[in-house]
């Protein structure tokens, strides 16, 4: 090993909690930005990758077949940007039971309706489908069914209902459309003769373009598409953006908070081996005179010292690779196998990538109290009694001394003044500490209001089922293992009124009909009472408080192009109505991807709009226990069944509080580490003072309230500065996470600063600067009088 090798390896291992804190910084940054970054890239890699590979469509398009032939739809192939096309497929929603038992599902079950398209093969010029399991259809009365919908395999049959001589068809295979563009697919034969009586045929077609890379292009070909048919005609599309964003939603909801975490760390990173390079090279002024005495050159010692600050940080480098792909591996679990690709990774390039930036950061940071080190005459350097200016400070040290303080605490008040550099470095190192647990208990606190609040129904304490379907006429609903009666609703509701327990309730019922720009069906809820006190959290408008209205949530509206106060049109077989949209919700339930409507606009369709579901508030102070039972034995003539309306926990929500914990635990570790390098560094500089303060009378005890009041009024002060900060990340970072899933968040869930939470918060800095100044303390208040001063 060379001379400069046996000096970095010597400084590498002699100041052992200096190479701690530096390898824990690189590691705590590289951890983060890698987890960002992978979930960045690697979430929608298996959707990039299918879509290539399959040439999904980028835009799949439905139209109304009275107002636009086949011929018309084919021509829309020459609409500027447009590349390949497929189609027009004739299209329609089928109602169908199964007419045999098929994996976990018995006969007679009557299934969601299914939108079914007719194509001649699975290949095509866009959209080709992969077939995963079976083959074809390409006879009468076969159909092939998408994969991971309804679970059902090749050799089941399905019976539509509705149509004359209820025909079956029987599964000969499962296709995967990377887009999601049918529910199932058969013969356009067979297509043709399967749609209903007196309807209009319905086509499908599928586009790709020239550059479909933003919301904004696709909407721009959207409307070059719609200028090219007769008004009207295009009734529906579905960009593969938005099947893209409901994919990889739950992963890219955690790279905003993740790169916050990553910038935080950087910084942090950047900022303490800034503190320990430069204190290592104050400590060590005569070993460097010495070294350069020996022949050791300018360029030798700042080489030695930024591979002293490189050895530890590429350490924690490795380690923090390999925990971020650990950490990731949950956020991609859901991306796995979802589009027939391979298990879905971070690519090797982001661990490359990223550790190498924090490098060129971390000999950045180190190379500036470097280039001092070697800057340093070697006569200079190598004489003894170096000591700091004893006039800086004198002014403000005179000021506190007056103050009626023991005069312990007034010299530990005013020494930040003595070293005003140092005292900044330690306070921002405190400050960053405040900001991230400011960040993190936000965060915390954001994802437990939308855990809460992310279903329908959510702030109703009891829900009564009173069973029963929600189909189109003609369609039967069979209930697998359990009572087939279906509870009389108005004798269900006479009970619930007639229980003066019941402080309020409203019911609900549920269909699937087509609405206007959505392709496929959209599931609609439909609400009879008033539900105001258990609503959803309202992002823009109001809740419902009439007929022929209705509320969706921000990822509808994008997908079907319209605005609150916009018109929705809502149709079923030979029956349409119309909504007014009058507010934006936030909801996770069914995607987001559903109509909440008044319980008449189901009537207007012809649909079954009594309910099947009740949710009641029982009045304050009544045991929710003693009033299940006494509903229950209520509620037992009708066949109706009360019980708690106990939501599940999101399990991403789950892994985003523990990574939120554990990204906080280790800033806050390292930002303790980095007080406690910076307290370690300047005892040991100033332990012949504390000896002489000692030899006049000072106790330990007066030592160590000395030490730790010299870092609690910066941290104090670094906490009331990082405090409002950590609020301002928060209120930045949030709003982004909705984003990344489509959904505006609403103002309640973002808002969650309140002064019983803002005031420990504040009071934090104090802890972590007394925390990392512990250990210093305690050493130079065991420290000998005559030992410290004897150093010199």
């Amino acid at each position: 090993m060379s001379a400069l090798g046996r000096v970095v390896r010597a400084g590498v291992t002699r100041r052992r909690v200096q190479t701690l804190v530096m390898a824990l910084t690189s590691f705590m940054a590289v951890t983060a930005s890698v987890v960002a970054a992978g979930l960045l890239v690697a979430s929608r890699a298996p959707f990039d990758h299918a879509m290539a590979a399959q040439r999904g469509a980028q835009l799949t398009a439905q139209f109304d077949g009275t107002k636009a032939n086949a011929a018309r739809l084919t021509a829309t192939a020459r609409t500027s940007g447009v590349t390949a096309v497929a189609g027009p497929f004739r299209a329609l929603t089928l109602n169908v039971r199964t007419a045999s038992a098929s994996g976990a599902l018995p006969a007679g079950v009557t299934l969601p309706p299914l939108t079914v398209v007719g194509r001649p093969d699975q290949g095509g010029p866009v959209d080709r489908l992969g077939l995963v399991t079976g083959r074809w259809a390409t006879r009468p009365g076969e159909i092939v069914l998408a994969y991971g919908g309804v679970p059902m395999e090749p050799g089941a049959r399905l019976k539509a209902s509705g149509l004359p001589g209820r025909p079956t068809l029987t599964v000969v295979g499962l296709a995967r459309s990377v887009t999601g563009s049918a529910d199932a697919w058969t013969t356009p034969a067979q297509a043709r003769a399967l749609g209903a009586r007196g309807a209009g045929p319905t086509y499908q077609m599928l586009y790709r373009f020239r550059d479909a890379s933003t919301e904004a292009r696709i909407s721009a070909h959207r409307t070059a598409i719609d200028a090219a048919v007769p008004k009207g005609a295009l009734t529906g599309t579905l960009s593969f953006l938005t099947v893209r964003q409901q994919a990889t939603a739950n992963a890219m909801a955690f790279v905003p908070f993740v790169a916050a975490f990553g910038v935080l760390g950087l910084a942090m990173s950047v900022l303490v081996i800034g503190i320990v390079v430069s204190g290592a090279v104050g400590a060590a002024t005569c070993r460097i005179g010495v070294l350069k005495s020996l022949g050791f050159t300018p360029g030798h010692i700042v080489r030695a010292y930024v591979a002293q600050a490189l050895v530890p940080a590429a350490a924690g480098c490795v380690l923090g690779v390999a925990l971020g792909n650990l950490l990731a591996r949950p956020a991609l679990a859901e991306t796995d196998s979802v589009y027939g690709g391979a298990s879905s990774s971070i690519p090797w390039w982001i661990d490359v990538v990223v550790p190498a930036t924090a490098l060129v950061l971390v000999a950045g940071a180190a190379l500036w109290p470097a280039l001092r080190a070697g800057r340093l005459r070697t006569v200079e350097a190598i004489t003894p009694g170096r000591t700091p200016n004893a006039g800086r400070g004198q002014r403000v040290r005179r000021l506190v001394g007056g103050l009626p303080l023991p005069r312990a605490v007034s010299l530990g008040l005013a020494h930040p003044f003595a070293r005003p550099a140092r005292s900044l470095t330690t306070a921002a190192a405190v400050g960053l500490a405040a900001v991230t647990v400011t960040f993190g208990t936000g965060l915390a606190l954001t994802l437990g209001s939308v855990q809460s609040s992310r279903e329908l129904d959510a702030a109703a304490p009891v829900v009564v089922s009173a069973a029963g379907g929600h189909a189109p006429p003609g369609a039967q609903v069979v209930h697998v293992g359990a009572d087939t009666r279906r509870a009389d609703p108005a004798k269900v509701a006479a009970v619930l009124s007639a229980q003066r327990d019941t402080r309020r309730f409203y019911g609900t019922a549920a269909a699937q009909v087509h609405a206007s720009g959505i392709t496929g069906r959209t599931e609609v809820t439909a609400y009879q009472g008033d539900a105001a006190w258990a609503a959803p959290r309202m992002v823009s408008g109001t809740w419902l408080t009439g007929p022929g209205q209705a509320v969706v949530t921000t990822r509808f509206l994008h997908a079907a192009h319209l605005r609150v106060g916009d018109t929705l049109a809502l149709s079923t077989v030979g029956r349409s109505t119309s909504v007014r949209i009058v507010g934006e919700a936030f909801f996770t339930e069914n995607q987001g991807m559903e109509v909440l409507t008044p319980a008449a606009t189901l009537t207007a369709l012809g649909l079954d709009a009594h309910p099947s579901q009740y949710f009641l508030q029982p009045r304050p102070g009544i045991s929710l226990g003693t009033y299940l039972t006494t509903l229950n034995s209520a509620l037992e003539p009708t066949g109706a069944v009360a019980s708690t309306a106990g939501t599940g926990k999101s399990g991403v929500i789950v892994a985003m509080d523990g990574l939120i914990a554990i990204l906080t635990g280790m800033l806050l570790t390292v930002a303790g580490l980095g007080v406690l390098t910076t307290v370690l560094l300047d005892t040991r500089e100033r332990v012949r003072d504390l000896g002489v303060m000692k030899a006049v009378g000072m106790t330990p005890r007066q030592v160590l309230a000395m030490v730790i009041t010299s870092v609690a009024g910066v941290g104090l002060l670094a906490g009331v500065v990082g405090v409002p900060l950590g609020v301002a990340l928060h209120h930045f970072v949030t709003p982004l996470m909705g984003h990344a899933i489509g959904m505006n968040l609403p103002g309640s869930v973002i808002a969650v600063y309140h002064w019983p939470v803002l005031i420990p918060l504040a009071l934090g800095g104090i802890v972590v600067a007394t925390a990392g100044a512990l250990l210093p303390a305690g050493w130079a208040a065991r420290t000998g009088t005559a030992t410290a001063l004897r150093t010199e």
